[in-house]
This record gives C-alpha cells, sequence and structure tokens, in this order.
C-alpha cells in the first residue's frame, strides 16, 4: 500500500494549479509582474471601479492572492487560505458582474471558478501530500472550515458592501 491514492494526487495538482495561478496574479498587483500594474497601477484600476483607497486595496488584493496561493500550494493552512481567496475572487466578480458571465466579454466566469475550487479546497482539504498532513493538520482542523469562510464572508460582504455603495453614489453624482 502506498503512502498516497489517486484523491491525494489529484488535490495535489489542483492545489499547485490553483495556487500557482493565484500567486502570479497577486504578484501582478504586487510588483507589476507577468505583465501586471503593481501597486500603482492596480492601485488606479481600483479606484476606478470603486475600491478607495486604491493603493491599499491593491495591495489588500496582492497579499491575499500571493499568499493564499502560496498557502494552497503547499497545502498549509487549507482552511483559511481556500477562504481567503475566495473572498479575493468575490470581490474581483463583483467588478465583472455587469458583464455577465463569460470572461471573453469581460465577465465573472473565472473569478467565480476560481472562488469556488479554492472553496472546495479549504473544504475538502489538502490531501496527504502537504505540508498540513505532516504537520499533524494543526491549523487544518474540521472547526477551521465554517469560521474561515464566516470570517471571510463578512469580511467580503463589508468590502464589497462599501464598494457598491460608493459606486451606487458615483452614478447618483454623475446624474445630477
Amino acid at each position: 500500500m502506498t503512502c498516497f491514492d489517486r484523491r491525494d494526487l489529484g488535490l495535489l495538482l489542483l492545489r499547485l494549479g490553483t495556487g500557482g495561478v493565484l500567486a502570479a496574479h497577486g504578484a501582478q498587483k504586487l510588483f507589476g509582474w507577468f505583465g501586471g500594474g503593481g501597486i500603482e497601477g492596480t492601485g488606479q484600476f481600483m479606484e476606478s471601479v470603486g475600491f478607495a483607497p486604491g493603493k491599499a486595496s491593491a495591495t489588500a488584493a496582492g497579499v491575499t492572492e500571493v499568499g493564499s496561493g502560496v498557502l494552497l500550494a503547499l497545502g498549509l493552512a487549507t482552511p483559511a487560505a481556500g477562504a481567503a481567496a475566495a473572498g479575493a475572487m468575490a470581490g474581483a466578480a463583483a467588478v465583472h458582474t455587469p458583464n455577465g458571465f463569460f470572461a471573453q466579454s469581460g465577465g465573472y466566469e473565472y473569478p467565480v471558478f476560481l472562488g469556488l475550487t479554492t472553496t472546495g479546497l479549504g473544504v475538502m482539504g489538502p490531501g496527504r501530500l502537504s505540508l498540513d498532513h505532516a504537520l499533524g493538520h494543526a491549523v487544518n482542523r474540521g472547526w477551521m472550515v465554517p469560521v474561515a469562510l464566516a470570517a471571510t464572508g463578512a469580511a467580503t460582504a463589508v468590502v464589497v458592501g462599501a464598494r457598491n455603495k460608493r459606486a451606487r453614489q458615483a452614478a447618483e453624482d454623475g446624474q445630477g
């Protein structure tokens, strides 16, 4: 009998791929790598879509994406990493919602997919090919899943709610 099975290998591949994508997107925001805008450019974009202050929002999004991506790839603190990434993707989905569903039209398809994938990983756990497993699941306990999801959900609701309120106010001011 082997020390891991197909499920563990599948979870490892999902964690590496999803975590790598998230970390790369965060590096675009923080450092301007891979054609990204860095803090300055991303901050300006964040302001333009209602997340204020822009630089702080860009930093928070970038740190969350890099941090949760690396943690997911390593399989460490999986419930918190999955929930944090899902929260960041909910914020991104809010920006893209007016463009419809499909990504080719600028829609919310991609951030929703990443958010659901990271939530699934947080709920499912990292498998045996992970640091969580190697460390005896010290930061991957069953009770951590609902706590992480609830805390992230509440924080995301506040941030996206404030963004939506600013967007509504800007639209009303533009009409007056």
